[in-house]
């Protein structure tokens, strides 16, 4: 299941339930400890120097407690009760440097700023440009509003218990959070109170897809229509029929206008490629639609853009729309239990908003929100750092793959294509919402596999991986 998240006060809330429980404080933490010390385990090796920095509160006692369970590595456990003597010995503590440095400064009790010392002590931990693991929030940062309190330590990852804390997840923190991982199970009571922010997991995509049928063929599947590419664009209408043959749907046609329809053509072998000519933009048989990869161009066909806007309205069949074809659609409702859906970046957001790129990355939820609003309750996926999933009422959905390698061209096109291949099939369209996170994670999910094996990869690999990653 998709892990909430969650403000402080309701933290607190689950906290108190527990203690109210029989349940205790020592016992809680006791768990904590052998939790993050199995992360540090996998994060190491043995012979490993491993610096534990401990702070005065609770999050320094979850640091304390996991220095027992860590066998094989060099520990060395710093607890900070007076920052002024610590900065003057702590580069003594950093040299030679560890491999790992575990921060439990501060928790997610810390919402004043900082002293001069403790900002000093920081400014020492993120000088070296160490690996480090913060144990619930990185140090510094307040885990409601994501705002800095001075100063903050930079974390390559954070695992954060329990559930994600709201203020992680605000992409001006991005740099100090670094990867994202919950602990959901420490020991606390079950969690009792709703939130419409989920978190989703690798587990959430356990048997899914579904089994094909033994008895399926290519009429079982679907009839995926594309219109994408054009002149100096012709790219994002490969990446899209690629990423879409990845779906598996039982059939691809691909519409190009004809001055790259060889371009497009050659490089495709399974997908059907037709030209896109003014007049004769027709769609015999599909039961599922991807417009906007690669239409960029000028001189395309005068009558797409009416086309477009009349099949969003009218049309029956899945409708994924993206990149330039979102400016062609109108406001409004569509036709009733209709599938449509909408990919924008922040940039395209922030266009079809009539805002700014800073004030939808200040609050996505609600330019998420807005947005499907505005487009006859839509889905809608947002994406960049934690792409959000989800319309205008409801859960909203936060992924939690992927890596900044999918900022590069044609890893949208590439994403779009294998969605709308997903959606076209009419056994992946009984639960829709879990069909676009599954999307949106296994995109993210091969681009971390790709990452994780070199540091160059492409979207061409991408497009080989997508598709393979095991939940």
């Amino acid at each position: 299941m998709p892990l909430p998240v969650i403000t402080v006060e309701q933290m607190r809330r689950w906290e108190a339930a527990t203690w109210e429980s029989g349940k205790t404080e020592k016992e809680v933490i006791a768990l904590v400890g052998k939790v993050v010390a199995n992360r540090v385990m996998e994060l190491t090796r043995p012979g490993d120097a491993v610096l534990l920095l401990a702070g005065k509160g609770h999050n320094g006692d979850d640091v304390r407690a996991m220095a027992e369970h860590l066998p094989g590595r060099e520990v060395s456990l710093l607890s900070i009760t007076d920052p002024a003597k610590t900065r003057q010995k702590l580069p003594l503590d950093l040299d030679p440097a560890p491999v790992l440095v575990v921060d439990g400064l501060f928790g997610i009790g810390l919402n004043r700023p900082l002293d001069a010392d403790w900002m000093q002590v920081i400014a020492q931990v993120n000088a070296k440009q160490l690996l480090v693991l913060s144990v619930d929030v990185p140090s510094g940062v307040d885990a409601t509003t994501g705002e800095l309190q001075g100063a903050a330590i930079r974390a390559k990852e954070t695992l954060t218990l329990g559930a994600a804390k709201l203020g992680l997840l605000k992409p001006s923190v991005s740099e100090f959070v670094g990867q994202l991982r919950v602990a959901p199970d420490i020991g606390l009571v079950p969690y009792r109170e709703t939130s419409d922010l989920l978190l989703g997991q690798a587990k959430d995509f356990n048997r899914f897809p579904p089994a094909r049928p033994l008895g399926g063929h290519k009429g079982t599947f679907g009839h995926l229509g594309i219109v994408a590419g054009s002149m100096g664009y012709h790219g994002a209408a490969v990446l899209a029929a690629r990423g879409a043959c990845r779906a598996q749907p039982g059939l691809i046609t691909l519409m190009t206008p004809l001055m790259v329809l060889g371009l497009v053509a050659s490089q495709l072998q399974s997908v059907m490629v037709r030209p896109l000519v003014p007049g004769e933009i027709t769609f015999k048989s599909i039961t599922g639609l991807l417009i906007g990869p690669g239409l960029a161009d000028k001189d395309l066909p005068e009558d797409l853009k009416e086309t477009t806007r009349k099949m969003w309205v009218e049309s029956s069949v899945p409708i994924v729309v993206d990149a330039s074809a979102l400016d062609w659609l109108p406001s409004g409702a569509f036709l009733d239990k209709a599938i449509r859906v909408i990919t924008p970046h922040p940039g395209e957001a922030a266009r079809l908003l009539n805002s700014t790129v800073d004030k939808v990355q200040a609050d996505r939820v609600e330019a998420l929100r807005t947005l499907s609003a505005k487009f006859g309750g839509c889905w809608v996926v947002l994406k960049g750092q934690h792409t959000l999933i989800g319309r205008n009422e409801g859960e909203v959905f936060i992924n939690p793959t992927g890596n900044p390698g999918l900022g590069q061209g044609g890893s949208g096109d590439l994403l779009a294509g294998y969605l709308a291949g997903l959606l076209v099939q009419p056994l992946l369209r009984e639960d829709v919402g879990q069909t676009i996170r599954y999307a949106v994670w296994q995109h993210g999910a091969a681009a971390d596999e790709l990452a994780a094996q070199a540091p160059n990869w492409v979207v061409e690999d991408l497009a080989k991986r997508i598709g393979a990653v095991q939940a």
